[in-house]
């Protein structure tokens, strides 16, 4: 098992180191950069000018300098300088990151609370009434795009209670009811399609368990519904399940764009669309390394999580 561990670690390591340069180069290979954009804005173009603000900002240097300069102020925790902004770019990201972060927490809970249990029970009830309600909202969820739902969300909210999203964000540690009250409707909206999704596997993977021929003796031997199904199949047809989810998770971290724009939310998931545009290169490196070290650890995990639900599985041997 530790040897297991190292070697993806390892992987993990190569993986970053290997998503650093992709991104990096996306971004150089945009036409213009911050100097042209902040020249463009202003109406007017003076040479020594420009030239002036890229010495200052550092982008006339060669790019592998430039690289290796990223490079080392992020391995020592200093995530540069926001060139639009003219503020340290930590200071720009640590306060939108717990509003991405709380929202796709609280969007990834509705999924497994609603896909999980909704799974089973279409499952289990196979061909039955309740299993093709259950489908139907599954296929609903899978449909519909989350920020059209969110939209109509709203739309009914306005129209039934005269709610409308604060248009200021509100932490869990000042008001922890106004906070849950912004963030349930987004969240559901979110994790609405990602339950959807969950179910349909969690359906399928028990499908296949519950024909088993353990479960079919388990029955024999008349033990009762409820410890068959969520004691021993479900736990033998959670793998795929979790592998879900966790890709979800990553999914969620970066996915949030449109969510965060329909209801006001001031995390950084909406943030970068505005530092792509402006092309301001510490903030979208920084936050699109971030979205890559949640997707490799988020993997990592489930592959951990293997070895503690499956006992047949031995890492670390040939």
């Amino acid at each position: 098992m530790r040897g297991y561990i190292t070697k993806r670690l390892l992987i993990a390591v190569v993986t970053l180191f290997g998503m650093s340069i992709v991104i990096f180069v996306l971004m150089r290979l945009a036409p213009g950069n911050i100097t042209d954009i902040i020249f463009e804005s202003a109406g007017y173009v003076d040479q020594e000018d420009k030239k002036r603000l890229e010495v200052e900002l550092g982008i006339d240097r060669p790019l592998p300098v430039q690289y290796g300069a990223w490079m080392r102020e992020l391995l020592s925790g200093d995530l540069g300088k926001s060139y639009h902004y003219e503020l340290p770019a930590a200071d720009i990201i640590k306060p939108r990151l717990p509003v991405t972060l709380e929202l796709a927490f609280l969007a990834l809970a509705f999924s497994i609370l609603l896909g999980v249990p909704f799974g089973v029970i279409s499952a289990i009830r196979q061909d039955k009434p309740l299993d093709y309600v259950l489908r139907v909202v599954s296929l609903a969820g899978l449909s519909m795009p989350s920020f059209w739902l969110g939209m109509i969300v709203i739309l009914l909210l306005v129209r039934s209670f005269g709610w409308i999203p604060s248009v200021q964000y509100v932490s869990p540690f000042d008001d922890l009811r106004a906070n849950l009250a912004q963030f349930f409707f987004p969240a559901l909206a979110v994790g609405y399609r990602s339950s959807a999704l969950i179910m349909r596997i969690t359906r399928s993977a028990m499908l296949e368990v519950l024909r088993e021929d353990y479960i079919r003796t388990a029955w024999a031997k008349g033990q009762r519904e409820g410890p068959v199904v969520w004691r021993h199949a479900l736990k033998n047809a959670s793998l795929p399940v979790i592998t879900l989810i966790g890709i979800e998770f990553a999914f969620l971290i970066g996915g949030l764009i449109v969510t965060e724009t329909v209801f006001n939310l001031p995390g950084v998931a909406r943030y970068l669309i505005d530092a792509i545009q402006w092309r301001d290169y510490p903030i979208v490196q920084n936050l699109v390394m971030l979205i890559a070290v949640i997707v490799v650890l988020a993997n990592l995990t489930v592959d951990l999580l293997y070895a503690w639900l499956d006992p047949r599985i031995k890492y670390g041997r040939p």
